[in-house]
């Protein structure tokens, strides 16, 4: 039985927290849920997140923000920007995906996750399989002049 993908879920709103959380355990993932930006950060540092999605309108640190931390501590973590405010996101981001509130299915959200953790997990097994298959490198040997 393969681990379950653990996926940060972020949103100030806890009804609309409590629905993502359902919706994304019924499909297998574990869900770490906050309502407070600053301890979503925290847990996101201890590790072991694989995906984040988060509200962009928030007090305190809002979605951008929190992706800009995200994105600080691991780069290459996948990040998903929630907002009902369509404009805000002409302004830079960080997050690898935008989805307008209200502009979007479930199965939309669903399909983009498990996308963004294909591309995640995907390079890096092919980079260690290819490392793994490639021959060492030539040994450069030196021979005295004399």
């Amino acid at each position: 039985m393969k681990p379950k993908r653990t996926i940060l879920c972020v949103d100030d709103n806890e009804q609309s927290l409590s629905i993502r959380k359902v919706m994304l355990e019924t499909r297998g993932y574990r869900v770490l849920a906050y309502s407070d930006a600053q301890q979503a950060i925290e847990r996101f540092a201890q590790g072991g997140v694989d995906l984040v999605l988060t509200d962009l309108i928030m007090p305190g640190i809002d979605g951008s923000k929190l992706i800009e931390n995200v994105k600080f501590i691991s780069p290459e973590t996948p990040a998903i920007l929630l907002s009902g405010k369509v404009k805000i996101y002409e302004h830079e981001t960080g997050a690898d995906v935008f989805l307008a509130k209200g502009m979007y299915a479930p199965a939309d959200l669903l399909e983009r996750i498990r996308l963004l953790l294909v591309r995640k997990r995907g390079p890096k097994r092919a980079i260690a399989r290819a490392q793994a298959q490639a021959p060492p490198p030539p040994i450069a040997h030196r021979t005295a002049s004399a």
